[in-house]
């Protein structure tokens, strides 16, 4: 959450369907790095893309006078006169409306981090893809986030290790 709070519009490259990730704000500071220390370029699917581009709509009338914010470079706009969002709590005060005025039942907004990994890992994304996308290791993300995967095929699961074993054993007669 504190690195999507640092995201600016300069950081979305529309062409390439990407964010480049490379500030964080920590104990209320602006820092220009990431929290791992590695900035990043996370790829944005149609839905991501589509939300930015409502966000962009809503910054670009408060160009035009529409609002308390006349401008910022920031995506998630800061309130109450403030130059950036210095918390991630300060989130919260909008979140919560939200999730109201749409019928879903209260989430923290970092739950829809989990939710993103999880959803990844149950589609059968590569984990190094994902970790890299989330800004983690490999070993980080499955223990933090694949406990969190019930299988409700696990004998499809099964089912890939025989086609595994199958094709390495074509591959070493072919040898």
């Amino acid at each position: 959450m504190s690195e999507a709070l640092e995201l600016r519009w300069e950081d979305i490259n529309w062409g390439q369907r990407s964010a480049h990730v490379r500030r964080t704000v920590a104990l209320g500071q602006e820092e220009e790095r990431t929290k791992t220390g590695h900035e990043r370029f996370v790829l944005l699917n149609q839905r991501a893309l589509r939300a930015l581009w409502f966000a962009k709509a809503y910054a670009d009338r408060r160009l035009l006078g529409i609002g308390r914010i006349k401008s910022t470079h920031y995506i998630f706009p800061p309130s109450k006169g403030q130059e950036y969002v210095r918390l991630t709590s300060d989130i919260h005060y909008k979140w919560r409306p939200t999730l109201n005025d749409l019928g879903i039942r209260y989430r923290r907004p970092y739950n829809c981090r989990h939710t993103y990994a999880t959803i990844c890992l149950m589609t059968d994304m590569k984990p190094a893809f994902i970790a890299q996308q989330l800004g983690h290791s490999v070993q980080m993300l499955l223990s933090t986030y694949a406990r969190r995967i019930n299988s409700t095929s696990d004998w499809g699961e099964m089912s890939k290790l025989d086609i595994g074993i199958k094709s390495v054993s074509i591959q070493e007669t072919r040898s």
